[in-house]
C-alpha cells in the first residue's frame, strides 16, 4: 500500500485539522468523528465535525475550485460582507491505496445561525417571514456593491441569524462567484435573475417535502426579494438635483442612509447654473453603519438593528443621566457606564446555562421588548430588574438553543 499524504494550508486550529482522517473520502468518515447539523441542498458532500469545543464545516470540490471559493471567501470578509469564515483548505490527498481525493474547504460554522429549512419548517417562525426576503435582499445589495456578482443566490447557500426582531443574512456557498472591481448593470439583473429561479425553486421543493405551504406564493416571494433589491440600491445609488438653496436636502439624504444602516465615505457634487447635482456611487457607501457606531462607543459586536437598537437604549439611558446630574454628559463617558451599569449586569443576570439560547445583543434586544410588554401591562416602566426574571422563565427558557447547531 502506498502511504497517503495530504497538504493543508489553514488559518487556525492547525494542531487539531491534522488529526483528521484525510485519507478518506467525507463521504466515508466513522460516525464519531463528525457531527449531524441541518444543512442546505448542494451538490458536494459536506460534513461537520467538532475540534476543541468549536465546528467546522467541511466540503469535498475539485482542487481549483476549493483554492478559488477560499480566495473568494477571503476577500469578502476583508470586505465586511457577511458571510462565514474560511479556515483552511485541503489539497493533494491521497487514500492508502493511493487513490488521488477531492479537495477540501474548511470554514468555520456560524453561530447563532438558522437555516431556511429550520427558519420555514417551524410553525412559529424566529422572526416575521418577510424579515428572510428582506435579509437576502440586502446581502445581495451588500455583495454587489463589493463587486461580487454571487451566481447562485439561493436559500441553501445562505444562512440567518436574529437581528432586534428581524434577520440577517450571511453567504455560506461561493462555488459560482466572481469577484470584480465593480459589477455592470447587466451582471446585477443577470445574479438577480438566478436568484428569483432558485428562490422559487426551493420553496416549491421545501413545500413538497413537508407536505404544507410554506410561503403563500413562492414566485410572489422571490420577486419580493428583487423588489426589495431594487428600492435598497436606488435608494443608495440615485442621483438626486437640488437647486444651489436646498443644501438640507443633502444633509437629508445622508441622514436617510444612515438610517438604513449605511455610511457615505464621500460624495460628489456637479453644479451647473443653479442646480447641484449630487452623485453617490456604490463603491463608495459602507454598510455598518450603526455597527460600527456601537463597536466604536462600548467594543460590542452586534447585528446591525441590534447595534441600532443598543445605541437607542444608550441614548435612553444618557438622557436619564444628564436629567438626573444636570450636566452634559459624552458620548463615551456614557457608553462606559451604560456597558458597566446597564448591559453588563444584565446580561450577567441570565443563567450561564441559557445564554447560548441568544447571542448577547439579542438577548438585550428581547429584554427591552420584555420590558415594554410587562411596563404596558403595569401601566408603568417597570424597570430591568424585574423584567429579567420574567424574560428568563417565559421566554428564554422555552427557546431552542441556537448557538450550537442541534445534533
Amino acid at each position: 500500500m502506498t502511504p497517503s499524504h495530504f497538504r493543508l494550508f489553514a488559518r487556525t486550529e492547525q494542531a487539531a485539522l491534522l488529526d483528521l482522517p484525510w485519507a478518506l473520502q467525507l463521504e466515508d468518515w466513522p460516525e464519531d468523528r463528525v457531527v449531524d447539523i441541518e444543512r442546505g441542498i448542494g451538490r458536494h458532500v459536506v460534513r461537520f465535525v467538532e475540534l476543541r469545543g468549536a465546528f467546522f464545516a467541511l466540503k469535498e470540490l475539485p482542487p481549483r475550485f476549493a483554492a478559488r471559493e477560499y480566495r473568494l471567501l477571503g476577500a469578502l470578509e476583508d470586505k465586511g460582507v457577511p458571510c462565514v469564515e474560511v479556515v483552511g483548505v485541503v489539497n493533494d490527498r491521497t487514500s492508502a491505496t493511493g487513490e488521488e481525493l477531492p479537495a477540501v474547504l474548511i470554514t468555520r460554522y456560524l453561530e447563532f445561525a438558522l437555516p431556511y429549512r429550520l427558519i420555514l419548517g417551524r410553525e412559529a417562525l424566529p422572526a416575521p417571514e418577510p424579515s428572510i426576503r428582506a435579509a437576502l435582499s440586502e446581502l445581495l445589495v451588500r455583495l454587489h456593491i463589493a463587486g461580487f456578482f454571487w451566481g447562485d443566490c439561493s436559500l441553501s447557500n445562505a444562512l440567518f441569524r436574529r437581528d432586534a426582531g428581524a434577520l440577517s443574512a450571511y453567504l455560506v456557498d461561493a462555488e459560482t462567484s466572481e469577484l470584480h472591481d465593480r459589477l455592470s448593470d447587466g451582471q446585477r439583473r443577470h445574479d438577480l435573475d438566478i436568484a428569483e429561479e432558485n428562490l422559487a425553486g426551493e420553496l416549491h421543493d421545501l413545500a413538497a417535502e413537508l407536505g404544507r405551504e410554506v410561503v403563500d406564493d413562492p414566485f410572489e416571494f422571490a420577486a419580493s426579494v428583487r423588489t426589495s433589491y431594487d428600492e435598497l440600491w436606488d435608494e443608495l445609488t440615485r442621483d438626486e438635483v437640488f437647486s444651489l438653496g436646498e443644501g438640507h436636502r443633502l444633509e437629508e439624504r445622508l441622514r436617510r442612509l444612515n438610517e438604513l444602516g449605511y455610511d457615505v465615505e464621500e460624495v460628489e457634487l456637479v453644479s451647473s447654473g443653479d442646480e447641484v447635482r449630487l452623485l453617490l456611487h456604490s463603491k463608495v457607501v459602507e454598510p455598518g453603519h450603526h455597527r460600527r457606531r456601537l463597536k466604536h462607543l462600548t467594543g460590542l459586536d452586534a447585528q446591525e438593528n441590534q447595534a441600532r437598537r443598543l445605541l437607542n437604549d444608550l441614548t435612553r439611558y444618557r438622557t436619564w443621566l444628564e436629567r438626573t446630574g444636570k450636566k452634559p454628559v459624552s458620548d463615551t463617558a456614557a457608553a462606559g457606564r451604560w456597558l458597566s451599569e446597564v448591559f453588563e449586569p444584565a446580561i450577567a443576570a441570565v443563567p450561564q446555562e441559557l445564554r447560548g439560547r441568544r447571542a448577547a445583543a439579542e438577548i438585550f434586544h428581547e429584554l427591552l421588548e420584555h420590558r415594554w410588554f410587562l411596563s404596558e401591562r403595569a401601566g408603568k416602566d417597570v424597570g430591568l430588574a424585574e423584567t429579567i426574571p420574567s424574560y428568563v422563565e417565559k421566554v428564554l427558557r422555552p427557546a431552542p438553543d441556537e448557538k450550537l447547531p442541534a445534533l
